[in-house]
């Protein structure tokens, strides 16, 4: 008789290839960012331990590996230094980059709303310039 794999387990074995491992992970965090479904993101980084090894990778993480299986059981997103860590342990790490197609404005403390790009300019020549002497 022919035995049958559920879904989870295909896409363990899928994910023991680390660059498979990256894309799902970036995909998902897509998805986060688009709907804010923070369950999908836990459970494909979750997923992505499980194929990984989750003991050799709180080794190479630092983290005690009760410590990182609690953290991934919990409902609770994890702190962005574990997260940072778990990362690293991959050879990946947090990045931020701007939207595509996004003109954002951001409010100023006189509450004049200033473009993201003049404003990025204003503290980038602030940064720039020589203190007074």
């Amino acid at each position: 008789m022919r035995k049958y794999r559920t879904w989870h387990e295909v896409l363990v074995e899928q994910l023991a290839d680390l660059d498979e491992a990256l894309d799902y992970l970036q995909f998902s965090i897509e998805e986060y960012q688009r709907d804010g479904d923070t369950p999908f993101f836990l459970r494909a980084l979750r997923t992505v331990v499980e194929a990984q090894g989750e003991s050799e990778l709180s080794k190479k993480a630092g983290i005690p590996s009760e410590s990182l299986s609690k953290v991934l059981s919990s409902d609770e997103p994890p702190r962005i230094d574990t997260l940072s860590a778990v990362l690293n342990a991959f050879g990946w790490r947090l990045t931020i980059e701007p939207l595509e197609n996004a003109e954002l404005d951001i409010k100023t403390q006189s509450d004049e709303s200033v473009g993201l790009n003049k404003a990025a300019g204003k503290i980038a020549s602030k940064v720039a310039e020589a203190p007074p002497s």
